[in-house]
């Protein structure tokens, strides 16, 4: 696999969007190298150097790979995060965050960031646009994928017809979102954190499952964004759409899982890897 580039950005800015979302606005020299795509679900791998690391040390230009001679305790963790707006005429890109306090990697670093501090960047990637050929719209997930959520609710054209769910802990994590008279948006709450509620409030309980399997279907083809915590989405939301609603893959290509409870984002991806392996013969 060829090296991939890492883009140097500085905060420019944050601010505290919700109880549990902070906005990061980077910005410094990281759009000399750094190309936004047009996917509405374009997403980063942020890489977290350590300031003990002397990164004009490093075999230059950075990629992943000036990184692999590090000692293993100054190896940078790294995280994936979409990309709530890219903007190359100011040259800022802006990260929203879910926060809980000193808990985790990426999260813990927003909110304490503070303009000039580095952060590098991987990529963009993505897959996800609305078609506008789709009759109707079903978007879905958590706290994790509001960002992507937000970003498609916004891209959606005027006349959009479609059915929005996202779940959070409580009505302060609440945003105000800009969506066409024809999208309903519907807010689920839990009441709780999600790394913290009991199991009767997540995982194969999450009350997203339910707000979903609930809803009215609308006729006419449906393009499907479905994203959250891994055991509600795929143990169930894709298995209700791809096998009981019967939604083709080219209209439901975009359902995953973005975290999965009780795991750090290193171990997700191999529970990941090795779900792709049971399913390799599954359709859905």
């Amino acid at each position: 696999m060829a090296p991939r580039p890492l883009h140097s950005f500085t905060v420019v800015r944050t601010e505290r969007l919700a109880q549990h979302m902070v906005r990061v606005v980077l910005g410094g020299a990281g759009f000399d190298t750094f190309t936004p795509n047009a996917y509405t679900d374009a997403y980063v791998k942020l890489v977290f150097v350590g300031d003990d690391v002397d990164v004009d040390a490093l075999p230059q230009p950075l990629t992943n790979d000036s990184l692999t001679g590090l000692p293993a305790e100054q190896q940078p963790p790294v995280r994936t995060y979409t990309v709530r707006r890219a903007d190359p005429a100011a040259r800022e890109l802006t990260i929203d965050f879910v926060t809980h306090g000193d808990v985790g990697v990426a999260g813990a670093w927003a909110a304490t960031a503070t303009p000039g501090d580095r952060i590098f960047v991987m990529g963009p990637s993505g897959a996800y646009a609305p078609d506008p050929d789709a009759d109707w719209h079903l978007i879905a997930g958590d706290e994790a994928a509001l960002p992507a959520i937000s970003a498609a609710v916004e891209a959606l054209p005027a006349d959009a017809v479609g059915k929005v769910f996202i779940e959070v802990a409580g009505e302060d994590d609440v945003l105000e979102l800009t969506a066409p008279d024809g999208v309903e948006v519907r807010w689920v709450f839990r009441g709780g954190r999600a790394d913290l509620v009991g199991d009767d409030r997540a995982g194969d309980n999450a009350p997203l499952i339910e707000a979903v399997r609930s809803a009215d279907w609308l006729p006419g083809q449906v393009q499907v964004f479905i994203h959250g915590e891994a055991q509600a989405v795929m143990m169930h939301l894709r298995r209700y759409v791809r096998k009981e609603r019967g939604v083709p893959a080219k209209w439901a290509s975009s359902i995953s899982g973005y975290w999965r409870r009780g795991r750090t984002e290193e171990t997700f991806r191999q529970w990941k890897r090795e779900l792709a392996a049971a399913e390799s013969g599954d359709p859905s």
